[in-house]
This record gives structure tokens, sequence and C-alpha cells, in this order.
């Protein structure tokens, strides 16, 4: 995965809790990375025509450019108490927030959302601006959400892909950069099974060998890579998914590639990084690789 040069990293504000949220996992992302912090708000009345202007008699602060930029003077100030030193710069964008955070997506190291903005409905747990820009995005992206922990490790999906190569490469420098372990799940199935219990006639020992080999040789390159980075593997049989989940209780982030092996090929996010987008407990990191990033 390539990076320009002093690529920003961006997170995304609409004045919810959740946005408030994101800055700050933003900033301290940004100061890890050595990066500069972007805030962005997609300004959406813009696309409506309406008045941009305070109604008469109202206060001059009142009106909605003017409600959208403190929004964003706020979210910078945020910024600011949690790394004071970082340099931030803020920009107020018209147009839908989807079509926005994709275009500063191109531009990005890494791309910060909260869970859900101020539209979301009560019942949803991930809203969907943060679904369709995790499927779509230029860059991987964060989304905040679970507890935030200063211990634990990376956990991330492994599944013998090109793409979670990427996700591995990802989740070995993020966790360089904490100062943490690695967790790298492979779950695995047989595809004529109906349920999560081993079918009879298989040489069980033989296939959790050769799991096991596919998971080590995928570790293997990154490993030397980042030495520093210690790393336990976990394999195992059953639905990946569920597994991530279960190993995000304790996690500091949880990674996972937009689609894995099984993905249909339409899927912009498949089955499994969309359950750990919605379950996880901890923040989770969608990567997409280069050829998807250019649709």
């Amino acid at each position: 995965m390539t990076i320009r040069s002093g690529a920003p990293v961006v997170v995304a504000v609409d004045g919810s809790t959740s946005a408030l949220e994101a800055v700050r996992v933003a900033a301290r992302e940004a100061v890890t990375r050595g990066r500069p912090l972007r805030v962005v708000h997609a300004f959406i009345w813009a696309l409506y025509g309406v008045s941009m202007e305070p109604a008469p008699g109202a206060p001059t602060d009142s009106g909605f450019r003017r409600q959208a930029e403190q929004l964003v003077a706020d979210a910078v100030a945020e910024a600011g108490k949690v790394a004071p030193d970082l340099a931030v710069t803020s920009a107020v964008v018209d147009g839908a927030p989807t079509p926005v955070l994709l275009a500063e997506a191109r531009d990005a190291a890494l791309l910060v959302l909260g869970s859900r903005g101020l539209g979301g409905f009560g019942g949803l747990l991930i809203g969907s601006v943060a679904v369709q820009v995790s499927a779509r995005a230029g860059c991987p992206v964060l989304v905040v959400k679970g507890e935030a922990r200063a211990d634990g490790p990376v956990v991330v999906g492994v599944d013998g892909s090109a793409l979670s190569t990427e996700a591995l490469g990802f989740a070995f420098e993020e966790a360089s950069l904490r100062g943490t372990g690695l967790v790298a799940v492979h779950a695995w199935i047989i595809p004529v099974a109906p349920s999560d219990l081993l079918p009879i006639g298989y040489d069980v020992d033989a296939l959790v060998a050769e799991e096991e080999r596919e998971l080590a040789e995928a570790v293997a390159g990154w490993s030397q890579r980042y030495p520093d980075v210690p790393v336990r593997r976990h394999v195992a049989y059953g639905a990946p998914a569920r597994m991530l989940v279960q190993e995000s209780a304790a996690a500091q982030l949880t990674v996972v590639g937009a689609r894995g092996r099984g993905a249909l090929a339409g899927m912009l996010l498949g089955s499994v990084s969309h359950a750990v987008l919605h379950h996880a407990h901890s923040p989770v990191v969608i990567v997409r690789n280069r050829e998807d990033r250019q649709s």
C-alpha cells in the first residue's frame, strides 16, 4: 500500500458526539504517524439552494454556513487539546457526506469516521455513511466504535487473499507504531459442511496442520519487516467473523480487508468485514487493495 508523502489523516465531523470522539482518535493517529490532521465537514445544505445567511433579526452567527464553520472550529480545538503541537487544517466542503469523504480519501493516509452521525437511526449499529465510505474509500478507513483501549493487541483477519496481505501489512505497521503485539486470526471451514461441526471422514490433524502452515507463511515476511512486533497466530475451525469479534474484545484495533477470498465479485464490502464493522468491540480499520481503490 503506497501512501504519498505528507498525506494527512482526515477526520469527518458533523457535530455529533461520535464525530468528536473520532477527532480525538484521529489526532492521536496523526501524531503517532507523524502526519498532519485535516478536519472536514460535508456541507449538504448548499445542494438544496437553502439560504446560508441568518434570518432577519437573528444573531449574526446563526446562519447554516457559520454554524458549519463553528463546528469545524470546535473540532480543531478538540484536536488541539489532544495534541497541542499537531498541524491541523480544516475545510467546510459543499456536498453530501459520502462523495465528499470519498474525494478526501484519495489524498489521505487514513480516513477516520465516527460510527454514527447525527442522521443515524436509533437501531443502526453503524451509520450508512461509515458503511458506504468504508466500502469504497481510496485509503484505509478507521471507524471509531467500541471501547478505546491503550493496551491490548492489534487483531487482523487473514484468509490467504491478496487483500488480506495488505490488511496484514497495515496491521503490522499499526502494531509497531503503537508498541504492541499482533494477533493474526485465520478461521477455516469446509464448504460442504452444514454447520460449524466437522463432517465425518476428514483427517482433522492434516487439515489443521495445513491451515496453520498457510497462516505462518502469510505472517512470516511481515514479521521479518517488523521484528519488534510479537505475533500470536490463532487458527480455528468456524466462522471468521465470530472469531474476529471475539478477539476484538481485548484489542486496541481490529483490521480486516474490505473483501475476503470468498466475497462475490460485485460486493464492495464482504460479509465478514461487514459483520466485524457492525459487531466488533474495538475500533475497526477497513483496508482495500490498490485495484479496488481505483473503482
